[in-house]
């Protein structure tokens, strides 16, 4: 049996965290745009911390487990 589970929540929020995509924190002009498909630095910055900081509590503190077969 394979456990999908980390592929399929890592995935997820790549999608939903990429920096522009749906907000960025912080924007250019405000400390948060939402989709002005643009990045900086310090958004990929941010954006990486809070993608730890979720797949942690997901995989780590809830146990998100899929499995197939």
């Amino acid at each position: 049996m394979a456990d999908w589970g980390p592929v399929v929540i890592a995935v997820v929020l790549f999608i939903l965290l990429s920096p522009g995509l749906l907000f960025q924190l912080p924007g250019k002009m405000r400390v948060v745009e939402f989709g002005n498909m643009q990045t900086s630095g310090p958004a990929i910055l941010v954006h990486t911390i809070i993608f730890f900081c979720l797949i942690t509590i997901f995989l780590i503190a809830v146990g998100v487990h899929i499995y197939t077969g």
